[in-house]
């Protein structure tokens, strides 16, 4: 339960995006929920909800060199008390749906609202990242999408699977593919799993408590299609697992990164035998779709 809420008011639109997402995705400890809102006078204002009570100043200084930006820019951050309840799902119990190609996102509260077509998927806010919200997991959306109307795949890991959103959305497109998550979190695996159940698909996903490709459930398979949104440290160190998990020819999705951060992600996959097919940039966020090279025949010698 928080207790704690840092209010930042910013004229730009793009700041407050980049605000929100440095709160979400870089500070550590990370807020429980985070909103964003447009104000009477045409600005935006951003909200996030802690335990614990952050410095305000302390806290512009970190943001301000995460996102190489003058303090000044980052504006006033205001630190206020909020009364002990769930402002997880509180706070974000009005967000809209959110359309990624064929996908539509929605909460609970939009159920009777949204079209349930088979792009359709029910993700409320909780405990776990991944309401579509973010540019990462929206990037990632749009790259299955895109991806599925071109190719199709028969084996699936989300790593890092969050609430599980990506893995449910790759299962409404490839209904008969084998699809694995993973998490080394088990609130998020929890979460991805009555989120499986919601969406009528628990039957069909499996969900694990994993660090990395660790599972022994993974020891061996190759994936037609791996997808990441996790951080571009943990990408860059997984990048030669990721490379033996992954089926010659297959596909890699890859988000959780910001955009000055891609080179350093591409020239690790690149070391381990990927090459890039599409770099999308929404915001400061990268989304990587990257393409596992096929194995050069030995030369025959006679």
């Amino acid at each position: 339960m928080s207790k704690h809420r840092i209010l930042l008011k910013q004229p730009s639109r793009d700041i407050a995006r980049r605000l929100e997402g440095a709160l979400i995705n870089l500070i550590d400890p990370a807020p429980n929920a985070t909103t964003m809102f447009e104000t009477v006078d045409g600005g935006m204002r951003v909200d996030a909800y802690f335990d614990h009570a952050p410095e305000p100043d302390a806290l512009r200084n970190q943001l301000a060199n995460l996102l190489q930006l003058p303090e000044e820019a980052i504006g006033e951050i205001v630190l206020e008390g909020v009364p002990d309840e769930n402002w997880v799902t509180l706070s974000q119990a009005a967000l809209p749906p959110v359309e990624a190609g064929r996908f539509t996102i929605h909460g609970s509260h939009d159920a009777a609202r949204v079209p349930q077509g088979p792009g359709s998927l029910q993700i409320d806010a909780g405990e776990a990242f991944g309401t579509a919200h973010h540019a990462t997991t929206y990037g990632c959306l749009l790259a299955i999408d895109k991806l599925m109307r071109r190719a199709t795949y028969k084996t699936v890991l989300d790593l890092g699977c969050g609430s599980g959103v990506l893995a449910l959305a790759t299962h409404r497109a490839l209904p008969k593919a084998k699809i694995v998550g993973t998490d080394n979190d088990p609130t998020a695996i929890d979460v991805a799993r009555s989120n499986a159940k919601a969406n009528r698909a628990s039957a069909k996903l499996k969900f694990f408590v994993a660090e990395g490709l660790g599972h022994p459930a993974m020891r061996g398979q190759h994936f037609d299609l791996i997808i990441a949104n996790i951080l571009a440290g943990p990408l860059i160190r997984l990048a030669r697992s990721i490379a033996r998990a992954s089926a010659p020819g297959g596909h890699v999705v890859l988000s959780g990164l910001l955009v000055p951060q891609a080179p350093s992600v591409i020239a690790a996959y690149r070391a381990a035998g990927f090459h890039v097919v599409h770099h999308a940039r929404i915001y400061e966020w990268s989304t990587l779709t990257l393409c596992r090279d096929q194995p050069r025949p030995r030369a025959v010698i006679t």
